[in-house]
């Protein structure tokens, strides 16, 4: 089973019906989407496949980049570049298999196929009856097709996982951010496209196919068991197109063929996956990968030399908090966005005339425990490169307000709420969900102002603009007290607590430093003199 040739992966038509195609049929206009029965698949089958075709059909320049989003490419010349790789997307077969160990691992021991599930129960689960959200059998058949998925998601992904079990090359479960079009009815191709990187703006050599150092699974596995076998972007051998492909883990498929009815996908295939073999002490990716293609990273800007580290999935999942640093880069601040990101502001800008999106997605993983999935849009603005650290100062002064604003709102929510509301346990970060969640839309209206004016070399903001981000603060935090703390007031003595409580926060809200501090940011605010001399 090739997986370059085969019709392995299903899509979604613009009339909303799905198909099983192979990926030489991605320039169909009529193609608007993968259609993979879980998140985490179908964000790796977008990873899978930009890399497929920054591996094999890169364009040359800015100019055909573009020609290439307007006009796809015919079959047969996409054909022609898939033919220059398809040897090492075999699935199956006694040559080197795609995203597989070189050497058989037959010694080792089989374990069954639902492990290469990031969020399968693990042994203890299963031995504890802790399994209360993944259920224990999920997974334990897979056909051929979501086999090969599930082990690049893991590759892509992987956790720690135990001794001398790597982790990915971006960190145990970076987070993906990824350019796509503002219509979401815009074709695959587009969609694709858009994070496809010219040679011109990426300059590397041409990649060989054929030694590993692409495909490392081409040759045999870089083990690291001692000290001094880990690899860093500039390891001799190593080619940076190896970003999209790398592979920490060894496994090994056991694919029957036994006709079975696949547990993620329910099609019924000839062949069947219930087992891999597995064997630690991989390849050791270390170092700083970035600027990497779909991940942005961070660090302390006050000692760059050290190690950068991907963003993650955190508690709380991904809101405009994160806006800033998904986004933009500063070395200032110590964080850099996704090479995709720089690329479509290189190729795009005063050329565009859409509204893109950023789709921001990932596990939130706490070491080998997966606490939750995110996945989320956040829009993208033009902004000129010389300009982000004056966007970041304007953006962060917005978020700390928020960020203020929201810890008062739920300290005095649960002032009212508890005699002792430090010592009250729960968990209230539905509060937060609300907060941000209600404040989204002025958020990024206002971060379109920010951008524009300070492209136009103007303040940040007018007067009016920071003060309708104020206002919706205000109200917005209001609101939720009053949701939240007002809806049953109970006996006099409750009620002069939640109405102590509701005053404490409104003279926070009108009156308080941080609410000054805002009013007052010469740094921040168009016109401020202005409005003082009146």
């Amino acid at each position: 089973m090739n997986l370059l040739h085969a019709s392995w992966l299903p899509f979604r038509l613009r009339n909303g019906d799905h198909e099983w195609r192979s990926l030489m049929e991605i320039t169909d206009p009529d193609i608007v989407d993968f259609a993979l029965p879980r998140a985490d698949f179908q964000g790796a089958a977008y990873q899978l496949v930009i890399g497929v075709l920054q591996t094999a059909f890169a364009p040359k320049d800015k100019k055909q980049w573009h020609q290439y989003y307007s006009q796809p490419p015919i079959t047969d010349e996409l054909k022609t570049a898939f033919n220059a790789i398809a040897h090492a997307f075999e699935l199956t077969g006694d040559g080197p298999l795609f995203m597989q160990d070189h050497d058989s691992l037959s010694q080792q021991e089989l374990s069954p196929i639902s492990g290469l599930l990031i969020d399968a129960p693990g042994a203890n689960g299963i031995k504890n009856n802790t399994d209360f959200f993944v259920k224990r059998g999920v997974g334990e058949v897979m056909s051929p097709a979501m086999a090969a998925l599930a082990l690049f998601t893991l590759q892509i992904n992987a956790p720690s996982g135990g001794s001398g079990h790597r982790v990915s090359l971006r960190g145990g479960g970076p987070l993906t951010t990824l350019v796509m079009p503002g219509d979401e009815q815009s074709s695959l191709w587009q969609k694709l496209w858009l994070n496809v990187i010219n040679r011109d703006t990426w300059r590397y050599k041409d990649p060989n196919c054929h030694d590993g150092s692409v495909f490392p699974w081409l040759a045999p596995t870089i083990e690291s068991s001692k000290k001094g076998s880990e690899i860093y972007p500039s390891t001799e051998g190593i080619h940076p197109l190896q970003m999209y492909w790398a592979m920490p883990r060894r496994i090994r498929l056991v694919i029957n063929e036994v006709p079975a009815e696949c547990l993620i996908c329910d099609e019924i295939n000839n062949d069947s996956v219930r087992h891999y073999r597995t064997k630690n002490y991989g390849t050791n990716y270390v170092g700083n990968w970035d600027p990497h293609p779909f991940t942005p990273y961070k660090w302390n800007p006050k000692k760059p030399s050290e190690d950068h580290l991907s963003q993650k999935g955190q508690p709380g999942g991904i809101s405009y908090k994160n806006w800033d640093v998904l986004t933009l880069s500063s070395n200032d601040n110590g964080h850099i966005c996704a090479r995709v990101i720089d690329h479509y502001n290189d190729v795009a800008k005063r050329k565009w005339h859409e509204q893109p999106q950023l789709w921001v997605f990932g596990y939130d993983m706490e070491n080998m425990k997966p606490r939750g999935w995110y996945s989320t849009m956040m829009p993208l603005f033009d902004v000129e490169p010389e300009n982000h650290d004056d966007i970041i100062y304007a953006t962060k002064e917005l978020q700390e307000l928020a960020n203020n604003a929201l810890y008062q709102t739920r300290s005095k929510i649960k002032a009212a709420w508890f005699d002792k509301p430090g010592d009250a346990k729960g968990d209230t970060s539905f509060i937060d969900l609300d907060f941000w969640q209600q404040t989204e839309a002025t958020f990024y209206l206002t971060v379109s102002h920010i951008a524009h004016n300070i492209n136009q070399q103007q303040s940040a903001l007018t007067l009016e603009q920071a003060k309708y981000w104020r206002n919706t603060i205000q109200s917005v935090s209001t609101q939720l007290f009053d949701n939240y703390a007002l809806d049953d007031l109970g006996n006099i003595r409750s009620m002069a607590k939640r109405m102590d409580a509701r005053g404490k926060l409104m003279g926070w809200l009108y009156g308080s430093k941080n609410i000054k501090a805002f009013n007052n940011d010469h740094n921040l605010i168009v016109g401020k003199d202005t409005q003082h001399a009146k």
